[in-house]
């Protein structure tokens, strides 16, 4: 292995699991740098403490936990409802939408630290890598950037599992729990494991957030979501903020099954990947906000804005988000939004969401 160049300071993002893990002693065997860690609060239900500390025992000399759950909603969710972003018309693109606030984050962290590096553990396979990328080349192009799971000498998980029992990793996978989980407030996705044969049905294990259909509660809950200018505000009259807006549409989604996502997607690295998402809320405020729309904009509008959503959920999931196109969309996206105000009647039963009763100052039904 040739010597790789020094630096002094690698701002890591950092999860606790597994591939982060075992970056932090091998960034510091490999490049000789201080490890500074970066996790981001978006609402994944953890005990962030403690993967804060657990950082600083597997070798970081700083761990930095943010709570970005508000400025998750009001940046980069509430945007994505309002302009109807479904990637591929099924995938409300969970994962996309937090990876360009971290590395925002990440940049603004390695600045206040002086780091000459930033650092992810995404695969050469994935989507991430390109997301994490684009936005450090966007915000800090005089920053380099290491991908260890391009470069490292574990070719497996299992290889990557012996290198932290050697070093004394606490392992947070093991063979028999394979799957690979990535949850925040917009929803979750699973992958791995049994899941790569596209004829395999998910197991029942793998969904986090949702109970089976079949297993939910029998009958019917009625819930009435109000929006203002194409944000939602309320729920049955009362008003709420956004991030316990979706925490609540989490809740009452997920229990009764609502949100389950099984796809077969085209990843920007030319792969087809078999991914399991669960967005309870998504799902919800999607269906609901998409059915003002549908009242409050003209034909013409209304059709248009689809072409729109299609091609800002692909930026999105391409990872440029920061780009001058998704800035020049946001600006029609806001202007159309203006009329965007009502109340949508959803009724959630086992498995299913249906709506019931919309109506609108500024509806066009006459």
């Amino acid at each position: 292995m040739s010597n790789p160049k020094q630096f002094k300071k690698i701002v890591c993002a950092y999860s606790g699991g597994l591939d982060t893990s075992v970056m932090i002693p091998w960034m510091k065997e490999r490049y000789g740098a201080e490890i500074i860690t970066y996790t981001g609060d978006l609402g994944q239900g953890e005990d962030l403490d403690a993967v804060r500390k657990k950082a600083l025992n597997t070798g970081a000399s700083v761990a930095i936990v943010d709570d970005l759950r508000q400025r998750f909603v009001e940046e980069f969710l509430w945007p994505a409802v309002k302009a109807g972003a479904v990637y591929e018309g099924v995938y409300p693109l969970h994962t996309a939408f937090g990876r360009p606030l971290l590395a925002q984050r990440m940049v603004e962290v390695a600045r206040e630290h002086g780091a000459d590096a930033l650092a992810h553990g995404c695969s050469g396979k994935g989507n991430d890598q390109i997301r994490f990328e684009v936005t450090f080349r966007a915000l800090a192009p005089d920053l380099a950037i290491i991908a260890p799971l391009r470069e490292w000498e574990f070719k497996t998980r299992e290889l990557e599992m012996d290198y932290a029992v050697a070093h004394d990793l606490p392992l947070p996978i093991t063979r028999e729990n394979p799957y690979s989980i990535d949850q925040h407030l917009w929803g979750c996705a699973i992958e791995c494991g049994e899941l790569e044969d596209l004829w395999t049905e998910p197991p029942p294990e793998a969904w986090i957030m949702t109970k089976d259909p079949s297993n939910a509660p029998r009958g019917s809950v009625e819930m009435v979501i109000r929006f203002e200018r194409g944000i939602p505000v309320a729920i049955d009259g009362r008003e709420m903020g956004g991030v316990e807006l979706i925490e609540y549409c989490n809740d009452l989604a997920g229990t009764f099954g609502v949100g389950r996502i099984d796809m077969v997607e085209n990843r920007v690295v030319g792969l087809k990947s078999r991914e399991i998402y669960e967005a309870p809320a998504a799902t919800l405020l999607h269906m609901a906000h998409t059915e003002l729309e549908r009242i409050c904009f003209d034909r013409a509008t209304f059709n248009y804005k689809r072409k729109v959503s299609q091609d800002y959920a692909n930026i999105v999931y391409d990872g440029t988000w920061f780009g001058p196109l998704r800035a020049a969309l946001q600006a029609f996206i806001e202007h159309t939004q203006r009329p965007v105000t009502g109340e949508v009647h959803i009724r959630v039963s086992a498995g299913l969401a249906r709506i019931t009763g919309r109506r609108s100052p500024y509806s066009l039904y006459d």
